[in-house]
């Protein structure tokens, strides 16, 4: 995945942690606008997201932000 994107997916989680708590769920929607202007990056995210992490529609937004940073590292 790329750089930017992890960054922006680990600024979203942390965002809306911040704003409800960390109970909050996340969908790889929420890294978006309404319209799909990016259709590569969105077709990253979701395969990041279904195939390589077979995760449900909405997640924790804390589990999200680990799993991304965690690939940082590796």
């Amino acid at each position: 995945m790329r750089a930017h994107l992890k960054q922006k997916i680990i600024d979203v989680c942390e965002n809306k942690i911040r704003e409800k708590g960390e109970n909050v769920g996340v969908s790889f929607y929420a890294f978006f606008a309404n319209k799909n202007d990016n259709p590569e990056l969105l077709m990253e995210a979701a395969t990041w997201w279904i195939q390589t992490h077979r995760l449900d529609h909405f997640e924790k937004a804390l589990k999200i932000r680990r799993l991304v940073e965690q690939e940082a590292v590796d």
